[in-house]
């Protein structure tokens, strides 16, 4: 039996105050007859299944469900290209023939090389960017290609409903700043990194990054198509992060596309210049918000300061006017005009629990921002890592369950947040050889809703299409 695979009622009932669409009840509970611990259960126990592609156990699943693992780093492209690994964020779209487009993001670091095309690359020196795949509702790929190369640190982003992607740099890494705390050599690159990126899901990205959404350590990105804004998460490991707006100069579904040139602003509390959400939070916490405006979201540094100092730069700016503090800003979705965020350390340690290195000791958050109300509410925060540990990218099921991808220092699992307040099992990772930092990361539902397409990050690193009985469960 694995550390999380049972729920206790004690840890139910602390878990969190759920808010707005997640109304009803603060915790799992008693309704219509179920105990707490077999609703929250979700689809039943988790065993380990064989991967369809060659047999092997890579995912723990519930009965009647199947995967297959598909595009592993190393393995080709359509035209003959490598992939890259440390696969990440990802969206899906309709393809034809009821085929699924997926652009995935690759979260590669350093001055190692453009993969693919390098005379395409936005810098030639650096190793992240997009893949495109065309697959079916079974991952069988038909066809793959590389959509954007020489980023960095392409973690994750947001689909757009004009058939595009979204992919975030979560650096600030470039020529102008000193050397990161992985040691890469900054001045080996050509461009300024700390961008976000359009890709296109029918071809390749012009790889020009919108600057007026800022230069800071990009996570993600969800779409409001009422405004035309986009909500911007920031991981800013070791420091205060911030949630941030971002409104291009015309509405995009008017333009067909993003447009540089628009305003970037922070969340701030009302009343309350820098509030420090990152602490524990009272369950079913609201907050009042107003948004403060960044001047100058795009700095050039003089001096080549440190990683550090550069990497803060934008945030520090919201923070003066009063911006709201939060740990680790990471995965974030849009679904029925309330924008879903994690915020991965987030909240107060557990007796007993052990905090995580850097900014932030609790062991996750995941907030609703309401675009229609403008309040901020505490969807769920989690009471100790063997509940919810470390959620990191965050999606939503066609009946509104969030699915998280944890983030965690042992077992990580896909686990499901219903609309109830109920936290389940989904999916476990089966440990990866010589590898402990493997993860989920980039869940998304295929049109229809018949396949979940997810990412493992590892040294490996590939992506799997999950399908069974969706039916019997919350998503």
């Amino acid at each position: 039996m694995d550390r999380r695979r049972f729920l206790t009622r004690a840890g139910l009932a602390a878990a969190a105050g759920i808010a707005g669409p997640f109304a009803g009840v603060a915790c799992a509970g008693a309704k219509g007859g179920a105990t707490p611990l077999a609703r929250a259960l979700g689809y039943g126990p988790l065993k380990a299944a064989r991967d369809e592609r060659d047999g092997k156990v890579r995912l723990h699943l519930p009965d009647g469900f199947r995967y297959r693992s598909f595009s592993p780093a190393g393995s080709k492209y359509s035209d003959g290209s490598t992939v890259p690994g440390r696969h990440d964020g990802m969206a899906a779209f309709q393809g034809p023939r009821d085929t699924t487009i997926l652009v995935r993001n690759h979260e590669v670091n350093g001055p190692v090389g453009a993969f693919g095309d390098k005379g395409k690359a936005y810098d030639p020196a650096t190793g992240g960017g997009t893949s495109t795949l065309r697959v079916t509702r079974y991952g069988e790929v038909l066809k793959s290609a590389p959509s954007l190369n020489g980023t960095m640190m392409n973690c994750s982003g947001g689909p757009m409903p004009w058939n595009a992607w979204v992919s975030c740099e979560e650096t600030v890494n470039g020529p102008d700043v000193g050397n990161d705390f992985s040691g890469g050599d900054n001045g080996k690159l050509t461009r300024k990194h700390g961008y976000i990126f359009e890709v296109p899901t029918s071809g390749v990205s012009d790889a020009k990054p919108i600057r007026s959404a800022g230069r800071f350590a990009h996570e993600s990105v969800a779409f409001d198509p009422q405004a035309g804004a986009l909500y911007l998460t920031e991981d800013c490991f070791g420091f205060a992060s911030g949630f941030y707006r971002y409104t291009p100069p015309k509405h995009p579904l008017k333009t067909g596309k993003l447009l540089d040139g628009g305003r970037l602003q922070m969340l701030a509390i009302k009343g309350q210049p820098r509030k420090d959400l990152s602490k524990g939070q009272r369950p079913r916490a609201v907050y009042n918000t107003v948004w403060v405006t960044i001047d100058d979201p795009d700095p050039n540094f003089t001096g080549k300061p440190s990683n550090d100092d550069a990497v803060q730069a934008v945030g520090k700016q919201g923070r003066a006017e009063g911006g709201a503090i939060f740990s680790r800003l990471e995965g974030a979705i849009y679904h029925q005009g309330t924008v879903y965020f994690c915020s991965t350390q987030g909240g107060a340690t557990a007796e007993g629990d052990t905090a995580p290195s850097g900014f932030g000791k609790g062991r996750g958050q995941v907030w609703a921002y309401e675009t229609w109300s403008e309040k901020l509410r505490l969807v769920y925060e989690s009471p100790r890592s063997s509940v919810l540990d470390l959620p990191d990218n965050v999606t939503a099921s066609p009946r509104g369950t969030l699915v998280l991808c944890e983030d965690g220092d042992g077992d990580n699992f896909l686990r499901g947040l219903t609309r109830q307040g109920e936290i389940f099992d989904f999916s476990r990772l089966e440990p990866v050889a010589d590898d402990p930092g493997a993860e989920f990361a980039g869940s998304t539902f295929g049109p229809g809703g018949h396949t979940l397409y997810v990412n493992v990050q590892s040294k490996e690193g590939m992506s799997f299409a999950i399908w069974g009985p969706w039916q019997k469960g919350s998503f």
